[in-house]
């Protein structure tokens, strides 16, 4: 299955290949604030499809490059390396079309404590 999203106005745009049925809540600083639901997958499976470029954040171990808009400031992905050494995407759900967040089973991870 491939899914489709976005960020609010359109130019940080997205295609996720695989299924979703597990994300995660976190805790840490900027999960917390930002107030995003997560899904992993790797690297391949996330490809970039709008026209704008992507502001890039990263923060404590920098191994994470958290991307935003720079027009709308919405955060739709991250990419960076997983504990096993891979590359990984890191996708917002709540930015892609048409899921049904009630369908998810939503698991709390204690980022805070990282």
């Amino acid at each position: 299955m491939t899914h489709t999203g976005r960020c609010h106005c359109g130019s940080l745009a997205f295609e996720l290949d695989g299924e979703i049925a597990e994300v995660y809540d976190c805790n840490c600083s900027m999960c917390r604030r930002r107030g995003g639901l997560l899904t992993f997958a790797p690297a391949a499976a996330l490809r970039e499809t709008g026209s704008g470029t992507p502001g890039t954040y990263r923060f404590d171990t920098h191994k994470i490059a958290h991307h935003f808009c720079t027009t709308c400031g919405i955060a739709p992905y991250s990419r960076g390396t997983g504990p096993d050494g891979a590359e990984m995407a890191c996708v917002n759900v709540r930015c892609i079309d048409g899921l049904d967040l009630a369908t998810l089973k939503i698991v709390q991870v204690d980022g805070a404590r990282f």
